[in-house]
């Protein structure tokens, strides 16, 4: 069965009372702009700003247990945010790579928790090799964003409880960057009903995961230019686009200016703060007919987002 060595049982476990249980909202206006009745699960609720800290905390926890001196991972953000802050529940020190245009607040933040930041350039340096490099030296546990069956498992556990609380969706609809939120979410709500659809939005110049489902093959594009820094990723990984293809899952597209759009209508709607990546899922869905009458979950995968970048964006 696809995905069945991913252990979401054991993720959720260890996440039982360390991860918040983040709200799943409503909105008419939304609704009757999507002309579909959308329940949007809200991980900017979430510890560290966004869904990230559930694979983080349960891949950290895992490799202690194994014997980690330390852990190392790269992330432009919500990622290094909370291995950060899981390394330190955990005791385990943590070093973190992060890109130089990295949001401010996302590095200060990654600090904040105890990490030791080190910078690459996203554009000439690959991200990959210099965080090997420094997990040989240092003898640690290296924690990729997505391609780590222990953080899908933890990210798996947000469509766990989606589908806890919302029973009967048609369609969930996540952010797709790594895939390791889209694949995570897709093998626990196919658990529960093998027939919802899961669609995964990517951003519209970063589109390597639609062009890999097409192809059948893992698809490598340029660092895609885009607000949605947390979907700057230029390939999916063999675990992701494996679940992906596996479990039948599409993708869509948002275009930057589709996102801000997004942006204003939860800010305005909800009176809720998301950051650029986290309003993928509602970018496509308020600008698709395809999900006319359905029953929606939307996941807002965080909100980490400086809030003058923030103004700027929607003002």
């Amino acid at each position: 069965m696809a995905g069945s060595f991913i252990d979401v049982d054991g993720a959720a476990a260890r996440l039982r009372g360390i991860a918040h249980r983040t709200p799943v909202m409503t909105s008419t206006r939304l609704n009757e702009w999507a002309g579909a009745e959308v329940f949007f699960k809200c991980e900017n609720f979430q510890r560290a700003g966004a869904f990230k800290f559930r694979g983080a905390y349960n891949a950290v926890t895992r490799a202690k247990e194994a014997g980690a001196r330390g852990v190392v991972a790269f992330s432009s953000g919500n990622h290094a945010q909370a291995v950060a802050l899981a390394g330190r529940l955990n005791h385990v020190p943590t070093t973190i790579v992060m890109p130089t245009d990295a949001p401010a607040v996302k590095r200060a933040a990654t600090e904040g928790y105890g990490a030791r930041v080190v910078e690459y350039d996203r554009y000439t340096q690959n991200r990959t090799s210099v965080a090997e490099d420094i997990a040989r030296e240092q003898d640690a546990a290296l924690i990729p964003p997505f391609d780590h069956p222990d953080v899908v498992a933890g990210q798996a556990t947000v469509g766990r409880e989606l589908c806890e609380e919302i029973p009967d969706l048609d369609v969930i609809v996540t952010p797709l960057g790594g895939g390791g939120l889209t694949s995570g979410v897709a093998l626990a709500a196919h658990a529960h009903d093998p027939n919802i659809q899961i669609i995964g939005v990517e951003p519209e110049v970063g589109d390597d995961a639609r062009r890999s489902l097409e192809q059948g093959r893992i698809v490598s594009i340029e660092v895609p230019r885009t607000i949605a820094d947390g979907a700057q990723t230029v390939a999916l990984a063999p675990l992701t686009f494996g679940i992906l293809q596996r479990e039948n899952v599409h993708v869509r597209t948002a275009s930057d200016e589709q996102l801000v759009e997004a942006m204003r209508a939860i800010a305005q709607s909800m009176k809720l703060i998301v950051e650029p990546t986290a309003a993928l899922g509602l970018a496509w869905v308020l600008n698709s007919e395809e999900l006319a009458g359905r029953r929606v979950g939307v996941v807002l995968s965080g909100g980490n987002v400086d809030l003058r970048r923030f103004a700027e964006l929607i003002g």
